[in-house]
């Protein structure tokens, strides 16, 4: 019997564990479905790419077919293990605008505006050149700027302040509009996950288990409370853990809906349509589901200064050996180290889009490389306001659910997108990148009308890893949780991962997501103590880590 069955260790689930052990004295249970963390390319910040396309530590994905870009499937990164995209993401630090956060409580989720989250940020955070009223310098996430900026990711900086975003020295005030170079989640040259920087800590305690290659199959709910999950190996029989406090859900955004929808929570027709009972009728479940859509340009380089054909044997073996006796180098921080916020109009209150940097040309996903030298461009639209749904492809917990993103189902969506590609080629046209850019590559000069664009949108556009929503935090008939992060209906049962947010965040959702998962081990903790840790939100042979 644990007091704590956390299901998830990636971003959210490596610090609840923290958190709810930090006693010494309540027993928690963490189940991961993926493997372990220890593949040394994993740790290496400059490997992002060849982790990300490990069939081992990312989930996969692919979504159902989708009608606003040409029947495409699209393919979704995911993080699978220890860690969960922690493990494997480009590490970028960012928090979202203040708008973000006080759209959240305007909706009714109260305590969850910018300045409730702030000292949660702040107290997560050991950042090594940032202080004052915005940033942490003594909590367990280091963050830190890139060790030895890219030379074409600065020159993308002044490129765009040529062009009229004003320079920014951190992204992370609550106002993120303009340009200028991120800081990662790096220490000392290596990938500071989720799982370094909390559940290192706890797996040393004597009153947390984590065990790993074990998936969750079903939440066992006994008169309206959660009081245990039933789990099993790829080749083993299921075991059944009970909880006397709580269940967790923190499998991410298409794990947590999954599993409920697996354990009857969820729509009870559509639960009949793949022979589920219905447990509890909970319509939200899996609905609300989106993410950034992305749209790259790519340009021919005409500098030295990118990271095509650094991956051949000699230029390998050469930044191997740097890294490993210096933790310095190219291979010492992210591909990706700058960043540019801006309006799609003028009339916009916040910047809502994003042009990411990247000194490597390539498609798919970093699949197929450009050939020669290039640069791409990943333009992002942050608030879209399509919506999508996450469903259950089978009553078998090992299929993996049926996808739909629904991008562009808004032609607002559309439009901003057009502005994207737009401001891209803006940037990389500014005087500064004369000598250093040379032709267009994605779309390509041919490609000028709002038809043409949007053509090109329609065939290229991807998900860009920042998904959230299928178990929205509110009080409207599609909740999932309250604002305490508990399912609505149930007992003993709480989300707490990106799924809850109602509205994707302006920029990427690690920070958030870790955030997230501090502020509800608060709330559960205060439960505890007040002795209603199990209330009822109101509807409106293991392989040891």
């Amino acid at each position: 019997m644990y007091d704590f069955i956390i299901v998830g260790a990636g971003s959210a689930g490596c610090v609840l564990a923290d958190r709810l052990s930090a006693d010494g004295k309540s027993r928690v249970l963490v189940i991961e479905s993926g493997f372990k963390d220890n593949h040394p390319l994993m740790h290496m910040p400059g490997a992002t790419g060849k982790i990300q396309n490990s069939k081992r530590y990312n989930w996969g994905y692919e979504s159902v077919p989708q009608k606003h870009l040409n029947n495409r499937k699209l393919f979704i990164t995911q993080g699978k293990g220890i860690g969960g995209s922690s493990s494997i993401n480009a590490m970028i630090y960012i928090r979202g605008n203040r708008e973000d956060y006080d759209q959240w409580r305007q909706m009714g989720n109260k305590g969850w505006g910018w300045d409730d989250v702030l000292p949660i940020f702040m107290e997560l955070e050991n950042n090594a050149r940032l202080g004052g009223p915005f940033h942490g310098q003594s909590g367990p996430l280091t963050v830190t700027d890139p060790i030895a900026p890219n030379k074409m990711s600065v020159l993308f900086t002044e490129a765009s302040e040529q062009v009229g975003a004003p320079r920014r020295d951190d992204f992370n005030t609550g106002d993120q509009a303009g340009t200028g170079l991120f800081q990662f989640t790096i220490r000392n040259g290596v990938r500071w996950s989720a799982a370094r920087a909390f559940l290192d800590k706890a797996r040393a305690r004597k009153n947390v288990e984590v065990v790993t290659n074990l998936t969750a199959c079903k939440i066992l709910v006994e008169n309206g409370k959660a009081v245990g999950v039933v789990a099993k190996s790829d080749d083993g029989a299921p075991t059944t853990f009970r909880a006397s406090r709580e269940v967790i859900l923190a499998a991410g955004v298409f794990g947590s809906p999954k599993l409920l929808l697996l354990s009857g929570i969820g729509p009870a027709s559509e639960l009949a349509d793949v022979g589920v009972a219905s447990v509890h009728n909970l319509p939200g479940v899996g609905k609300n589901y989106h993410d950034h859509v992305d749209i790259r340009t790519v340009h021919q380089c005409l500098s030295p200064w990118t990271y095509d054909g650094q991956d051949k044997l000699l230029p390998a073996l050469r930044h191997g050996l740097e890294y490993i006796l210096l933790r310095k180098g190219m291979v010492s921080s992210s591909p990706c180290q700058a960043a540019t916020f801006v309006k799609s109009r003028p009339d916009v209150g916040t910047p809502d889009i994003s042009l990411y940097f990247l000194p490597v040309g390539f498609v798919d996903h970093g699949r197929v490389k450009v050939p020669g030298r290039a640069v791409t461009l990943h333009n992002n639209i942050m608030r879209p306001l399509s919506r999508g749904e996450i469903k259950l492809r089978s009553s078998n917990p090992t299929d993996m659910p049926l996808i739909d993103p629904n991008f562009l189902a808004h032609q607002a969506d559309m439009d901003i997108m057009v502005e994207c590609v737009r401001w891209a080629r803006k940037v990389m046209a500014a005087p500064v990148l004369a000598k250093h850019i040379g032709r267009e590559i994605f779309p390509g000069p041919d490609v000028q009308s709002v038809e043409d664009i949007e053509a090109y949108v329609r065939a290229n556009a991807e998900i860009d890893y920042h998904p959230v929503g299928s178990c929205k935090m509110g009080h409207d008939n599609l909740a999932v949780v309250d604002d305490r992060l508990r399912v609505h209906g149930l007992s003993g049962l709480r989300v707490v991962d990106a799924s809850i947010m109602p509205n994707v965040i302006s920029g990427n959702t690690n920070a958030p997501t870790m955030m997230i998962a501090a502020k509800a081990a608060k709330m559960i903790i205060e439960d505890q103590r007040a002795g209603h840790s199990t209330a009822r939100a109101d509807l409106g042979g293991l392989d040891h880590a």
